[in-house]
């Protein structure tokens, strides 16, 4: 059975972009919601910016992947934020802690490139971890 070729287009793009977290695998006009904290960051731009921000400045972090769908139109990752906490992030202090947090994200996807992402991250699991969450 042969792919389509915006199956073949979709499927490399996601990959690279798990690995990577390229902004050229984002639309110009996308939407990154994090529906933990009801935020939304909009336009290749700011997207970038939070990236590199969440992965570089507040974590020197990465995405650990352990399952993802691939469709032409629609993608959903899971895996672990994992990294160590370096920088202000929500207004607390480096702690140099490591976190391994449960993440999982859809993506709506057109012409291979995210247009919409909603981001599912277990934020009071990485509150406990980096010491501000009280265990449960």
């Amino acid at each position: 059975m042969l792919r389509s070729n915006a199956l073949s287009l979709a499927q490399k793009n996601m990959l690279d972009y798990f690995q990577t977290h390229d902004v050229k695998y984002i639309a110009e006009d996308a939407v990154f919601k994090n529906l933990s904290t009801g935020q939304a960051h909009k336009g290749k731009a700011e997207i970038g910016a939070l990236l590199h921000y969440i992965y570089h400045v507040a974590f020197d972090a990465r995405a650990v992947m352990s399952n993802s769908i691939i469709t032409e139109d629609k993608a959903m990752v899971e895996g672990r934020f994992t990294g160590k906490h370096i920088g202000e992030f929500g207004g607390l202090a480096a702690t140099n802690k490591e976190v391994s947090v449960p993440i999982c994200i859809a993506y709506d996807l057109e012409n291979g490139l995210i247009k919409e992402a909603r981001i599912y991250m277990l934020v009071d699991v990485m509150l406990q971890q980096l010491g501000v969450g009280a265990p449960k």
